[in-house]
């Protein structure tokens, strides 16, 4: 079937029919982006484990961080594959339809985790799977919806570009606002397959709104060879060259600024998320970011750059500059509330938003501006896949923030039997444990270079110890029937034990965790077995670490042995926050209260567990709570009540306060030489050609 398309713009100064639809499908795949996104690194680390047929350990922290950029990683990578289809063989339309299928099946595949049994596919796996494919198809258009904006425009409305890029970081903005309050949400109350099916739905339709627009799109022919002779030319290669310089400096802002859905995220779990009368979650919080873009875009345009212009002549390249220092304050101030958490306090989340407005400042003249530059810089044919250079800069970018979380994790000396363990998990799914089981689970343990042991409790793994062998200095890991760890002998456990008591009589006398120098203090008179010191480490006013350096007596290791400690019981400072966000919460009197997805999901396993202990009559609703409300007088103040999970190696070397002012320094050191940089650079424009009348051409 053939269509007629225009193949090149209308000489005309108004603006392209086709902008409408476009600025719409944007709106709507952004929610679906920003949505699914937002929610993956709280997902990974809350929600994930409790999934039928997952493992029964929650992701760290910085392994859920590692991932969501890997993820972010690959999505920025994608594009020179997605502007490579569209600039040399289908043109930019049939690619954009094309990946949007494949895009739109990976939030189908998202939005079935736990619920694939049947496959014999754990959720990690299933995540995997739909991450690629949004990978794939979302990487893949972006490079082609941001060139296909600038293919509908000529000389002669040239003029309206910068107009309609705010438009379009506009029509971004609003879906990714809306998506990060209502996405939040759905994950909150209704559970994993809401808030990723949810976005995917969003998806299908920005799919419908672009095929909609079809027949007023001004659809330029892929270049065939013409592309390989413009791009390999001196004029292409000099312009590749030239935007590579730029896109590096630019990567290194992408670095810091994607860490709003990483390790920002993780520090609002712990600030005081009642602020201006509202009860946030954490990932809820990213919102503030898009809605400033709103409101930043006309004050930047209209007020800012023309008043900065009045007295130094404002070129892309200088708002770029300008942007880098301004995202130095916006990290640093981060990383001012993060050394307060450190501290054992909790300060509002009204500090966060301060660094989301210098932020999203940074943010208006480093990416809007990067991206309008980006394509006025590119050679005629080449639109897309210079559009896909830039993307690149995030994808190189998140690279490197998720290399940073991998290599600041010492290595988990657990790591092998928490994967064997896993494994059966999913092999093991819905079937009852037998002799046989015991005696499959026995030879696989050693084809690892385990031992087995079976129990009536369950079972424990016999791990080579600091010798490498099987004998006095081994590690015993235990493990309850669901395959949950209970447990963790070695030589140095007692002794961090009696250091943990030691943190808890300093609770029950000062009703708080000490600081770093108390917590020291506390503990000074212990030693491990080989006569070193503890280490303790406050890691926020309701966890804290104790650890020993372990047989190779070095810190930081694999053979370290650590435990890291939640404190179950609450400061009177804590029952009156509690009360207060029990206010802000509280159903109607007489109405029954409302329980969050996790707390059902955890009352369901809790009676899956009853139910497998004989008691048939267990349900899951007796075991969910009986008010979700807590009143500060309903809670009296405790002595301490600590839960204690055994880890060996896999402590962070770069943690708290200290992560956040590495990344700062960084940004800092980028800017400043980016000045030199930007002094030297000497831009060159192109725009796409009118045809000389609204004569429509056919495409077959």
């Amino acid at each position: 079937m053939s269509n007629n398309y225009l193949k090149a713009p209308v000489l005309s100064e108004k603006m392209p029919r086709g902008i409408p639809y476009i600025i719409g499908n944007e709106a709507a795949e952004r929610f679906s982006f920003y949505g699914m996104k937002g929610i993956l690194v709280i997902f990974m680390t809350q929600y994930l484990f409790l999934l039928p047929g997952s493992g029964t350990e929650a992701m760290s922290r910085p392994a859920a961080m590692e991932n969501y950029h890997l993820f972010t990683t690959a999505v920025y990578f994608f594009p020179i594959m997605g502007a490579l289809l569209a600039d040399i063989v289908l043109g930019k339309y049939l690619t954009i339809m094309l990946l949007s299928v494949v895009y739109c099946a990976g939030h189908g595949v998202l939005a079935m985790m736990g619920s694939t049994a049947w496959l014999e596919m754990s959720p990690g796996i299933v995540l995997a799977i739909g991450l690629v494919l949004i990978s794939v198809g979302s990487g893949g258009i972006k490079p082609c919806v941001s060139a296909h904006v600038g293919d509908q425009f000529g000389s002669k409305n040239s003029a309206l570009l910068e107009k309609v890029f705010g438009w379009f970081y506009f029509s971004i903005n609003t879906g990714a606002f809306l998506s990060t309050m209502l996405t939040p949400w759905l994950l909150n109350w209704y559970g994993p397959h809401w808030a990723f099916g949810v976005p995917g739905v969003l998806m299908a339709l920005a799919t419908i709104a672009f095929w909609m627009g079809r027949k007023v799109f001004v659809h330029i022919p892929a270049g065939g060879m013409g592309w390989f002779r413009e791009t390999f030319s001196g004029v292409g290669l000099n312009a590749i060259s030239k935007l590579a310089i730029i896109f590096i400096f630019i990567a290194v802002f992408w670095a810091l600024f994607d860490q709003t859905g990483s390790s920002w995220v993780l520090q609002a779990e712990d600030l005081n998320r009642n602020w201006l009368g509202m009860h946030w979650l954490s990932s809820q919080i990213q919102a503030v970011n898009p809605i400033m873009i709103l409101l930043y875009i006309p004050i930047f345009q209209f007020a800012v750059y023309p008043l900065i212009n009045k007295v130094w002549k404002l070129t892309p390249i200088r708002k770029i500059s300008i942007g880098l220092f301004v995202m130095v304050g916006g990290f640093a101030m981060v990383g001012v509330v993060q050394g307060w958490i450190d501290a054992g306090e909790r300060p509002s989340i009204g500090w966060q938003v301060l660094a989301y407005a210098i932020l999203t400042a940074s943010e208006v003249m480093v990416s809007i501006t990067g991206l309008e530059f980006a394509y006025t810089q590119a050679p005629k044919k080449m639109k897309s896949v210079i559009m896909a250079l830039f993307l690149m800069s995030v994808s190189l970018g998140n690279l490197f923030t998720a290399g940073v979380n991998h290599f600041i994790v010492v290595p988990d000396g657990l790591a092998d039997a928490k994967s064997l363990v896993a494994k059966w998990g999913v092999e093991e799914a819905d079937t009852e444990v037998t002799q046989a089981t015991h005696d499959k689970r026995k030879q696989s343990a050693v084809e690892h270079g385990m031992v087995y042991a079976a129990s009536e409790n369950g079972f424990e793994l016999l791990i080579r110890g600091w010798e490498k062998s099987i004998g006095e200095d081994d590690i015993r890991v235990g493990y309850a029937p669901d395959l949950s760890r209970q447990s963790l002998v070695t030589s140095e456990v007692a002794v961090i034990q009696e250091a943990v008591a030691n943190i808890g009589q300093f609770w029950d006398q000062n009703d708080r965790l000490p600081f770093e120098d108390e917590g020291t203090t506390a503990i000074r008179n212990l030693e491990d077995p080989w006569g070193k010191p503890l280490h303790y480490r406050l890691v926020n006013r309701k966890n804290f670490e104790i650890s020993s350096d372990g047989p190779d007596q070095l810190f930081m290791t694999t053979n370290d042995v650590r435990a890291e400690v939640q404190v179950e019981s609450y400061t009177v400072q804590q029952q009156e926050e509690m009360a207060a966000e029990a206010k802000a919460s509280a159903v109607e009197p007489g109405v029954k209260p409302q329980h969050p997805w996790l707390v059902k999901r955890k009352a369901e396993i809790a009676a899956e567990k009853a139910i497998a202990g004989g008691d048939t009559t267990a349900t899951w609703e007796q075991f969910l709570p009986t008010s979700d409300a807590m009143q500060a007088d309903d809670i009296a103040k405790q002595n301490h009540n600590f839960a204690i999970t055994w880890q060996l190696g896999g402590a962070i070397t770069l943690a708290g306060a200290a992560y956040f002012e590495f990344f700062t320094w960084l940004m800092l050191g980028t800017a400043i030489i980016f000045v030199f940089v930007g002094y030297f650079y000497a831009p060159k424009t192109y725009i796409q050609d009118e045809s000389m009348s609204s004569t429509v051409t056919k495409m077959e």
